[in-house]
């Protein structure tokens, strides 16, 4: 009798497990064969679904930040926050997905050098990535903007401002292996200090 298998459920699962991988082992001494024995398949079957690491490692990242996007548009979709609430809950929810996830962006740092040295402009892999999140702060602040809940400001650079400081406190987890998301979270509070209309 033959087994029926789910493929996308199964796919979902190699690039669950296939994550630790990469967070335990790095980009670079991650392997088919690691990847696979982690899934409890054979590196023949991992091939079915995938043509390469890099296209696991992707598909793994995407996986997860698709799980942070959804959660952020449920909050951005919640009518009753006002828009201040919106882009604090937002900003706490960023934050405490870097905490929650510092041995994912060293793995993700060391694939960047790893890409920048052949020559890859790495800026624009990560703008490619980021680009829904800017959106996301760029709505709050609108929707804020037009409310007269915020004061009238320049919303690129703004929102700007909170991705680099979201940048800065990445850097500083996994570069000088400083915990500074409280200073982030009182600066991102200031932030939003500074722009609520009183």
């Amino acid at each position: 009798m033959a087994i029926l298998v789910e493929h996308d459920k199964r796919k979902h699962e190699i690039l669950q497990k296939s994550l630790d991988v990469f967070v335990e082992e790095g980009y670079e001494d991650a392997t088919f064969q690691k990847i696979a024995d982690r899934c409890g398949i054979t590196r023949t079957t991992l091939y079915i679904y995938f043509k390469n690491k890099y296209e696991i490692f992707l598909g793994s990242l995407k996986q997860l930040l698709n799980g942070l996007e959804e959660e952020l548009t449920g909050i951005l979709a919640d009518e009753s926050l006002k828009s201040e609430e919106t882009l604090r809950k937002i900003l706490k929810t960023i934050i405490d997905y870097c905490e929650a996830n510092e041995k994912l962006f060293q793995v993700i740092l060391s694939y960047l050098t790893q890409l920048k040295k052949t020559g890859v402009d790495t800026s624009e892999r990560v703008r490619r990535r980021i680009i829904k999140l800017k959106h996301v702060l760029s709505t709050i602040l609108i929707r804020g903007i037009q409310s007269g809940e915020f004061k009238q400001c320049n919303v690129k650079d703004v929102n700007q401002l909170f991705y680099d400081l979201i940048e800065a406190s990445i850097f500083h987890s996994i570069i000088m292996n400083k915990k500074t998301s409280t200073s982030v979270r009182k600066t991102l509070d200031l932030v939003v200090d500074t722009l609520v209309n009183k």
